[in-house]
């Protein structure tokens, strides 16, 4: 998988949103990763790691099964929030699952996007 790098000013203002959304799920838990999700009803949904003896979810596919709980038909945007190089292909394809052409930012710590997938 690719990751094109885009830089954080060339972001719109609702995709920064989510940036922000899910840098601050994972500040908060003090997880390895936070995600967002924005659906295409401009609704979102953040999640963050979920690593349990009994299930481990990327934050990534958390926020999407979140929003897919909630009702979500498609997605128009995601963003991870990691120290990792790449996104994990597994959580990007859920994201693909709603949303064939949904760009996935991947952003460090301080919110710099670093790659959009």
């Amino acid at each position: 998988m690719a990751e094109h790098v885009q830089a954080q000013a060339e972001i719109d203002a609702e995709d920064a949103k989510i940036v922000t959304l899910a840098r601050s799920g994972r500040a908060r838990t003090g997880a390895a990763e936070g995600a967002a999700v924005r659906d295409t009803d401009g609704r979102t949904y953040a999640a963050c790691t979920v690593a349990l003896p009994s299930l481990t979810l990327t934050a990534l596919q958390a926020a999407v099964a979140a929003a897919v709980a909630s009702g979500a038909e498609g997605l128009e945007a995601a963003a991870v929030v990691t120290d990792s190089e790449q996104l994990d292909p597994d959580s990007v394809a859920a994201v693909r699952d709603l949303g064939s052409s949904a760009p996935v930012f991947r952003s460090d710590a301080g919110g710099t996007v670093r790659a959009r997938v």
